[in-house]
């Protein structure tokens, strides 16, 4: 009896406890957004403090959560200050509203190591970010860079169409004039400053958030860059354990899988975060098919507040067929290909260097293999409340190559080429349109000097080194100074290796080693049995040679921050040393050039001021004075040369900027206006010349001094002027509408004539006549000053000219429907006007003491394309799944996207013209755990 009696009253105290702790719980409702952007945090861990129970947030910041009345939720995210909240209502719901997380600078500094990245409504700059929600949504199967064709100022295309074979402009400038950043590390190539975005197609899987920032921006680093800078910040410590494993197909034969998986932060402090994946396809251009894996990796240990040392890892190895950037046909020759050769299909994907060779087997003359990782070090020393010091070192080790065709003449080397200047190349072209390399073999068989045609590897590898450290310290309440060191250290090794002599014996590189000179090589006077030496698979022709790049530089950076006032001052020194080591055109003696050096600086400086809580004001100045680069600046012609550029100067850039600023829990608005000067822009063109005499004009004729080599012309004053006004906006009208849009207009062009003088080695050089052998006149170039002659010059009238290559118009609107909890569904609208074909000097304008006139390019056709996306989130057991979906270019509309001005500059003469992609889609599977 008392037992039952415990029982019965153990049960009621139960029951009583239950209904008490029933009627006290409370659902907690809310949505975390970062403070600054609006944008909603996603995975931020959401717990009860003295409890197991917690939950995080979903793909739009939003959680659930019960809680105890009189508990304390609490909020987590990784780079953000704690929130708390103690929760006082009893039963029902409590809705916390938006819940704005404010950045954890210590934290963030970590990963963005130069402190690059701007701030809303305090730094002074243009600035648009994309987070990973929006690149998983919009990407589908658009390049990487193609993400950001909704932003102000950006022009992005596929060019040729090959994979990763993309462009990405910036205010009308190109991919060498605007810096690429990972992790605020510059990315862009030490030689010419441009980006091969095959390298890096697999950063979208792994991208915490991308930043633009267009104009002067906020980078710090000693390398400044002259249209804007693209920062893209790689995933570090994962606030959660687990990770997601996703499998995603689409057109022509895509396919990708992918997995990533995290620890998480556990308590001893370590973190791990690993990734990979692998991506092939056919390709949506004829013949471009490609197989691509990329890898990440990230271990992070937190040793304790003031101390974290990360360590991160990735690469994208990739192969792939291309069609390259020069195929591009005439207008009229892509017609032709649809009567010809496609049968119904688009012209458009026709590439001109698609074909096969004996028995069957697939040959290609355009065709990359590339892996470059990127390995990085980054220590966090937080020395007192004030201060502390981000160090990162890294290092970059790139193999690979491209196909290069050779031939004994220039017309055998252009043979390789699908067009020569827009027009079908039909020396070997098949019926159906294909390439004909089966012929090849056949010529090369049948020549008895060996082979006419062949095939090398271009191959670059690079070594990469360096070196980040900025220390930042704050003095008083409102200052705060930044300063550091950015060292980089780069070799590239360029070699062209024999790789296929297509059924010859064996190959002659008389083109190349007839313009190897006796006073730079030895070799060279063994004469013909130098120049004609037979050469098999593995050996050398047209270069081999090493490019050095070192480059120290400092920087600094002062900011003022009270109440509505923030304000800064920057700027920063580098020297820039350039080299080459040659092996092919110099023997050992003469192999090492000697080294250049150009001082580098930048002085820039800015202010916000937020007029009210919804109102701000922002402008910037500044100048940059930039080192040439390595190629066509510092070295006149540095595939083949050691002679330095007489005439290098520093490129300078002088700009301005004002913006105004609304934002409000509904509606963000930005506009802005700049004008940048760019002044002295490295121009340099070189020709291949067959009458150089290394005679002198007062001694008599010597036919054997007359020797095939290239001229370079250096121009001097180009200048150009890009100003243009832009618009941006976020909408959210209705709780399950989101609406963005921007719109861009830019006037971009030439400001100066200019002028130059020729060089062959480095020498200054001017056309002459001098009486031959049989008594008629003979023209020559020679050396001007040992010949008593002024330099040879041309002058380019180009003041006024349009810059071509990117839209200088763009516009573009999005509407984003939340149906319901688990349902999305985007539809983008982008517009290109004003788009002039892409022109520049080339070798056929150089004609020595002469004037050539540029006029306004050809101003390629308005275009505009439709976007859709879609994604479902659903249940998969135990755990949650995304099913999302992307049409580009939804209507299948035919637009030129690239083109090349002509001799009269409109539609029938513009060559190298590429056509955007038609209707592409995407589907993807991507489960959470």
């Amino acid at each position: 009896m008392r037992r039952h009696l415990i029982h019965f009253l153990l049960v009621a105290v139960l029951t009583v406890c239950s209904a008490a702790t029933a009627i006290a719980q409370v659902t907690v409702k809310g949505q975390v957004v970062d403070a600054e952007t609006g944008e909603p945090l996603i995975g931020a861990a959401v717990t009860i403090v003295g409890t197991t129970q917690g939950s995080v947030t979903n793909l739009d910041g939003m959680f659930t959560q019960k809680a105890a009345s009189g508990s304390t939720l609490l909020i987590k995210y990784l780079g953000y200050k704690e929130f708390s909240k103690k929760i006082t209502q009893k039963g029902g719901t409590e809705d916390l509203g938006v819940i704005k997380m404010a950045a954890d600078a210590m934290v963030l500094n970590d990963v963005i190591i130069t402190s690059s990245v701007a701030v809303s409504r305090k730094t002074p700059v243009a600035v648009s970010t994309v987070d990973p929600v929006f690149i998983e949504e919009k990407l589908g199967t658009q390049e990487f860079p193609e993400v950001l064709k909704s932003t102000p100022g950006i022009y992005a295309t596929k060019q040729g169409g090959g994979f990763g074979d993309s462009k990405v402009n910036i205010r009308g400038f190109k991919t060498e004039n605007s810096a690429m950043m990972i992790n605020g590390v510059p990315m862009n190539d030490m030689e010419w400053g441009g980006i091969y975005w095959s390298n890096w197609a697999g950063l979208s899987d792994v991208t915490r958030s991308m930043q633009v920032q267009r104009g002067l921006g906020a980078s710090k680093v000693a390398a400044p860059s002259v249209g804007g800078s693209i920062n893209i910040v790689t995933n570090t410590i994962d606030a959660n354990k687990g990770g997601f494993v996703s499998y995603g197909m689409g057109n022509d034969g895509l396919n990708k899988i992918l997995f990533k998986v995290s620890t998480g932060l556990t308590k001893s402090g370590w973190a791990m975060t690993l990734l990979g994946g692998k991506t092939w396809a056919d390709g949506y251009i004829q013949g471009t098919n490609y197989e691509a894996y990329n890898w990440f990796v990230n271990i992070t240990k937190r040793f304790n507040d003031n101390h974290q040392l990360s360590f991160t890892a990735f690469a994208a190895p990739q192969w792939h067929n291309q069609r390259g950037n020069k195929d591009g046909l005439t207008i009229e020759g892509w017609q032709e290909v649809a009567k010809n050769y496609m049968n119904g299909e688009k012209p458009y994907r026709y590439n001109p260097t698609y074909g096969f060779g004996l028995n069957g087997q697939r040959k290609s003359s355009a065709y990359n293999v590339y892996n470059k990782p990127q390995l990085s070090l980054n220590h966090l020393w937080q020395i007192n409340e004030k201060s502390s010091l981000s160090t990162a070192l890294y290092a970059s080790i790139g193999r690979g190559y491209g196909y290069s065709g050779q031939g004994l003449t220039s017309a055998d080397r252009s043979n390789w080429y699908g067009s020569n200047n827009g027009n079908l190349n039909m020396t070997f072209r098949k019926a159906d349109g294909t390439f004909a390399y089966d012929e090849i073999y056949a010529l090369n068989e049948a020549s008895e000097n060996g082979s006419v045609m062949a095939m090398s590897k271009s191959k670059n590898f690079h070594n990469w080194y360096g070196l980040l450290s900025t220390y930042t310290t704050k003095f008083g309440d409102y200052f705060d100074f930044y300063g550091g060191i950015d060292y980089r250290y780069y070799k590239g090794t360029h070699t062209n290796e024999l790789v296929d002599l297509y059924g010859g014996d064996f190959y002659v590189d008389s083109s190349s080693r007839k313009s190897v000179l006796a006073s730079n090589n030895a070799a060279a006077a063994a004469g013909s049995s130098f120049v004609n030496q037979k050469l098999k698979v593995g050996d050398i022709v047209y270069r081999d040679f090493d490019g050095y790049v070192m480059s120290e530089g400092v920087f600094a950076q002062g900011e003022y921050n009270r109440d509505k006032l923030s304000a800064f001052i920057s700027g920063s020194v580098s020297n820039t040393g350039y080299w080459r080591y040659d092996r092919f055109y110099y023997d050992k003696a003469h192999a090492k050039s000697k080294t250049v050096n150009f001082i580098g600086w930048n002085a820039k400086g800015g202010l916000n001021y937020n007029l009210t809580e919804n109102h701000n004001v922002f402008a910037n100045i500044g100048y940059i004075s930039r080192a040439p680069f390595f190629s066509g600046g510092a070295f006149l012609n540095s595939t083949v040369s050691n002679a330095t550029n007489p005439d290098a100067v520093n490129e300078k850039v002088f700009s301005f900027e004002i913006g105004y600023g609304y934002r409000s829990s509904f509606l963000t608005v930005n506009i802005n206006a700049y004008h940048t000067r760019w002044m002295d822009k490295t121009t340099t063109r070189s020709q291949d010349i067959t009458n150089y005499y290394e005679g002198s004009l007062s001694e008599p004729y010597d036919a054997s001094k007359l020797v095939s080599t290239k001229s370079v012309i250096n121009m001097q004053g180009v200048n150009a002027l890009h100003q243009g006004v832009e618009l941006d906006f976020v909408a959210k009208p209705f709780q399950w509408l989101d609406l963005s849009g921007m719109f861009s207009i830019g006037n971009w062009r030439w400001d100066s004539n200019a002028s130059g003088s020729f060089t062959v080695e480095g020498q200054f050089v001017n056309s002459a006549s001098i009486k031959g052998s049989d008594g008629k006149d003979v023209t020559v170039l020679v050396n001007a000053a040992a010949n008593g002659l002024e330099p040879g010059t041309m002058k380019l009238n180009l003041k006024d000219v349009k810059v071509g290559g990117s839209a200088q118009t763009t516009a573009a609107l999005g509407a984003t429907f939340k149906i319901d909890k688990a349902l999305r569904l985007g539809i983008d609208w982008n517009l290109y006007a004003r788009n002039y074909a892409d022109w520049s000097l080339n070798s056929n304008d150089l004609v020595m003491n002469s004037e050539k006139d540029f006029s306004t390019p050809w101003r390629i056709p308005t275009a505009s394309t439709f976007d859709l996306n879609a994604s479902y989130k659903f249940n998969f057991g135990k755990l949650n799944a995304v099913l999302s979906g992307n049409v580009n270019n939804l209507f299948d509309q035919t637009y030129i996207s690239d083109a090349t001005d002509g001799s009269n500059h409109d539609w029938k003469t513009a060559y190298n013209v590429f056509y955007g992609f038609g209707r592409t889609y995407s589907l993807r599977l991507k489960v959470n755990f």
